[in-house]
């Protein structure tokens, strides 16, 4: 099969916004295509080239790819950036770049997709001194046989961009018509894989063998997630047996044990293994099964304190250096849930027995301990845990149903959280000024953004005070690669950088496309553990909204 087949598909897909016809535009397509390429079609369907959670990468910037383009095109680096802020999209300003070169000197070639994964491969297997040359020297090979239009696909599959509204449950939706299986089943599987790939190759082959995928170590699960309560009354009444644990303020992980193999993951379905070195040495004598996926959340201490959020985030960030920012930063994981035991699943047993697996499971030490709880219905005993969890600095407590099952990537009212802070929103930035005076070199004026249920981000107010400068600085290292448009002052970005956002109001406002605007929004922290599809929908704003207007 040849890339400019897929390159028809991302262009039936752009010109149409009816998910029912990306739907069979999709399953039309993935119906013929061959069983040996069609986990890596889907893919790149999908938007992306190896999963997650592979610790495959490409590992390949924008600036890369601009040497790239002016490399193969003889159009300087500068004037290949130009053509990209101009269009507004990446992939359009390169196809530019292309295009202009092609009519001058050399006719495109067929580039077979069996050509295209073998490239990838190579391209991922290069780290550190003298890759970037190899990857150069491959990557000026594909473009030189791409025409204008394939570069442009090929550019936003490299960087992650595609924006053909091709979202995970189009693509579920397209795999259950073109094998005929029930969405729930199909859904089901991918919960339990997170490989797309995978589950369109298993439902080719019919539901007996798409029911045999399981809970694996080694490819993580979509963390359960919990609700927000209103109160601990309310809490209660919503559960029959309910069970409270200390709310950690830190990062949440899974971790996966095979033998001698222990791999950590973050709740973006990362591998984070070489960020947390004491962790991982503790967990090879504190875990005693053989095969176990537990979860828990990675706590920071400094001068013997639980330290803010951010802190944790430095560690996972950190490539270099790592050990000696251990000391500096040292590590607690509290584990709390307990998914797979020699490689039988338990997500289907409530949550009273497997934490009781849990408990059999690990040897606590300094550093790997069995999260804090109690089993009560007693308003004043959880008052008590409460105001305890958050004396001790922690951000309050999580209320489970002890007899739920655990639910791959849902957010319901079997887990409720109740916060010492006030109500948050986890928002997108979409936009972007250069500030002026002491700031002109960095990005202000925030543009927040609301996602929506197409999967666009719409936008909801403005951020500009109550960020330090450390997080100015840090916030538009993160948004500069990321910038599609600048006209004079103001950028339009990708949206990927999610921010946690503290507000006084929900309010209904003409001014913003979703409808909505924030009173006195202030930036807390970038939450680096998430990705722009994690963060808060158009729904949850309603939400907030109306239990305003309760209150009020």
């Amino acid at each position: 099969m040849l890339y400019r087949e897929l390159v028809d598909i991302y262009e039936k897909l752009t010109s149409t916004s009816s998910k029912l016809e990306k739907r069979d535009i999709l399953s039309d397509f993935l119906l013929v295509v061959p069983d040996e390429i069609l986990p890596f079609i889907t893919g790149l369907l999908a938007g992306y080239v190896f999963p997650k959670w592979t610790e495959k990468e490409l590992g390949i910037g924008p600036k890369l790819l601009l040497k790239v383009v002016s490399k193969i095109t003889g159009i300087t680096e500068k004037k290949v950036e130009e053509l990209v802020y101009s269009s507004g999209d990446f992939g359009e300003g390169i196809e530019r770049a292309i295009e202009q070169k092609k009519q001058q000197t050399f006719f495109d070639a067929n580039i077979e997709i069996t050509y295209l994964m073998d490239l990838f491969e190579k391209v991922s297997s290069y780290s550190g001194k003298g890759s970037q040359d190899k990857k150069i020297k491959y990557l000026s090979k594909l473009f030189s046989a791409a025409s204008p239009i394939e570069a442009r696909y090929l550019s936003r599959i490299i960087l992650e961009q595609m924006r053909t509204g091709a979202a995970e449950g189009i693509i579920l939706d397209a795999i259950s018509k073109f094998s005929d299986i029930p969405r729930k089943d199909v859904e089901k599987a991918y919960l339990l894989t997170n490989d797309l790939g995978l589950i369109a190759l298993y439902s080719r082959r019919g539901i007996v063998e798409l029911s045999k995928l399981n809970v694996t170590v080694g490819r993580p699960l979509k963390p359960m997630l919990a609700q927000i309560a209103g109160s601990i009354d309310l809490a209660l009444k919503d559960i029959d047996e309910p069970e409270m644990e200390v709310k950690y303020d830190g990062a949440r992980i899974q971790v996966h044990k095979s033998g001698n193999t222990i791999k950590l993951f973050s709740r973006r379905l990362e591998n984070i293994t070489q960020a947390l070195p004491e962790v991982l040495s503790d967990l090879k004598s504190s875990l005693i099964p053989n095969n176990i996926i537990c979860e828990g959340e990675v706590v920071a201490y400094k001068d013997g304190k639980i330290a803010p959020f951010q802190y944790v985030l430095r560690r996972l960030r950190r490539k270099y250096q790592i050990s000696e920012l251990s000391e500096k930063i040292p590590l607690k994981l509290f584990l709390f849930d307990c998914l797979l035991i020699e490689n039988k699943s338990l997500i289907d047993l409530p949550l009273k027995e497997r934490r009781n697996i849990l408990i059999s499971s690990i040897k606590e030490s300094k550093i790997v301990r069995i999260a804090e709880n109690i089993v009560s219905k007693d308003p004043f005993e959880v008052k008590e845990f409460y105001d305890k969890s958050v004396n001790e600095g922690h951000e309050g407590i999580i209320i489970k149903d002890y007899l739920s099952q655990y639910q791959p990537g849902a957010r319901g009212k079997k887990w409720l959280k109740i916060k010492r802070t006030l109500e948050t929103l986890d928002l997108v930035i979409i936009g972007a000024e250069w500030g002026e005076g002491r700031r002109k070199k960095w990005l202000s004026s925030l543009l927040l953004g609301i996602r929506d249920e197409e999967g666009s981000f719409l936008p909801i107010g403005k951020v500009a005070t109550g960020l330090s400068d450390e997080l100015f600085n840090e916030i538009t290292e993160q948004l500069t690669p990321l910038i599609l448009e600048e006209n004079g002052k103001t950028v339009t970005l990708v949206p990927k950088i999610v921010v946690e956002v503290l507000y006084d109001e929900m309010q209904h406002s003409p001014k913003y496309e979703s409808g909505f605007a924030l009173r006195f929004p202030r930036v807390l922290r970038i939450r680096d553990d998430k990705d722009a599809y994690d963060s808060d929908t158009i729904s949850r704003a309603y939400e907030i909204y109306e239990s305003q207007e309760k209150t009020f």
